[in-house]
């Protein structure tokens, strides 16, 4: 293990800076988080030495894996085929504004080259190159922003102590300093943040409802352990004012926390049973997969089609969120096939109707069964995704406004409409399969 530098620097940091004023922030992140509100579609990355078994992520504490036997899988990682530039186009040619990247998965391992522990890509693999680097510089040159997710719980770490929920079975001794352990973690962050990276987008943190007490009652914050948030969300804001952080918890937004996640839902509900519908005031997230798993899972083949992800990202414009689609590449750092299919077929409809989507908010049509509302100025855009609906159409919600014209998206040829209380206008019988949009100016 090298000398660990990084621990001096993360005291010497928090020593140095009081906390920000409380309500303050600083014009780097508002500005930031403005930009984030209207990005509206990422591409979430799930990457590690879990790859190589081709059973997603969680592989390790899955099949009760100890640390001893996962170990044995970096000395096999060899992802020669990995392309930044080849990630970064896909990415940018769907539509997506920036990228989030496993920086250090449940597993530990760190996909960089860490200085406080060789267990990371460069000194533990056969490639022993710094991919997020590579990654990084990527992003620089195709003006995409690069995001790290990182995870709270460690099932590789000794000192990940008292053991969480999940990976029980590792065979380390049942003993460890928390501290010590969050110390190491804060270490690690400093190294993603210390401008070697360039600027980043923000940290994207998951586990903390791995120390998660009572599990009836999600918005009970009391843990076994004291994760030391402020601290460490401190640490962040210090060495990159701008950097966004958001915290997949599962319970309503921490303070210092910058943006608020959904899993595998829409804000506001809750069918996966992950999550809170508590919807704070902060710009807001969801995040899910492109099959059904996050990492590489060769067996996964349940693939969603370009209307289903297109659907998903407008219901999430309709909502006020940005979508976080996750992408799991190869061991050796492909995207299968049929996720640059699926993003080449998303990029296309983004290019024509991305109008109605990035810098929206969500409009004054509230969700339907039929579809959605987005609004940009003094237009506001009306989203039919269900081809069956035909007719007259009433849409609530627009009583109080002041409709001087309505037309079709597409092509700009006006479509019939009259106030009865709310608008109600007429359908064309010529409908687009995937979504016709209604333009409504105000």
């Amino acid at each position: 293990m090298r000398t660990p530098f990084w621990y001096l620097h993360v005291l010497l940091v928090l020593c140095a800076s009081p906390l920000f004023a409380q309500g303050t922030v600083p014009p780097e992140r508002v500005e930031a988080a403005n930009w984030f509100r209207e990005a509206r579609f990422g591409m979430f990355i799930h990457w590690g030495v879990y790859s190589l078994l081709g059973k997603g992520e969680w592989v390790m504490n899955n099949d009760s894996m100890t640390v001893e036997e996962y170990e044995k899988l970096p000395p096999q990682f060899n992802p020669v085929k990995f392309d930044p530039a080849a990630w970064v186009r896909t990415a940018k040619e769907a539509g997506m504004k920036y990228i989030t990247i496993t920086s250090k998965h449940h597993d530990g391992f760190a996909m960089w080259d860490s200085e406080v522990s060789d267990y990371n890509i460069v000194d533990a693999t056969p490639y022993g190159k710094d991919v997020l680097k590579m990654l990084a510089d990527e992003c620089e040159r195709q003006g995409i922003k690069l995001f790290f997710y990182h995870s709270h719980l460690d099932w590789h770490h000794p000192d990940y102590f008292p053991r969480g929920k999940t990976g029980r079975a590792t065979g380390r001794p049942e003993s460890g300093d928390f501290n010590a352990y969050l110390d190491y973690m804060d270490a690690q962050i400093a190294e993603l943040l210390s401008g070697r990276y360039g600027k980043i987008g923000g940290i994207w943190f998951d586990g903390w409802w791995d120390q998660h007490v009572d599990e009836s009652n999600k918005e009970n914050r009391e843990t076994h352990v004291d994760w030391r948030l402020e601290r460490t969300y401190e640490l962040i804001h210090r060495l990159q004012p701008q950097a966004l952080i958001g915290n997949n918890h599962h319970v309503a937004p921490f303070a210092g926390e910058d943006f608020q996640i959904v899993e595998r839902d829409l804000p506001g509900q809750n069918t996966f049973g992950y999550n809170t519908t508590h919807i704070s005031n902060l710009p807001l997230e969801t995040c899910d997969t492109m099959n059904r798993s996050w990492g590489y899972n060769k067996n996964d083949n349940d693939w969603k089609t370009p209307t289903e992800i297109i659907h998903y990202l407008v219901r999430a414009a309709g909502v006020n969120a940005n979508l976080l689609l996750n992408v799991g590449p190869t061991p050796e750092g492909e995207f299968q096939p049929e996720v640059v299919e699926t993003l080449k077929a998303v990029g296309e409809w983004t290019r024509r109707y991305g109008e109605t989507i990035y810098a929206t908010t969500n409009g004054p049509v509230p969700p339907q069964p039929w579809g959605v509302s987005t609004q940009k100025g003094n237009k506001v855009y009306v989203h039919l995704l269900d081809g069956t609906v035909s007719g007259s159409l009433t849409l609530p919600g627009t009583a109080l406004l002041n409709v001087k014209k309505v037309s079709l998206f597409e092509d700009g040829r006006e479509i019939p409409f009259r106030k009865d209380g709310d608008v109600v206008i007429e359908l064309p019988a010529e409908r687009d399969d995937v979504d016709t949009i209604v333009t409504l100016e105000l």
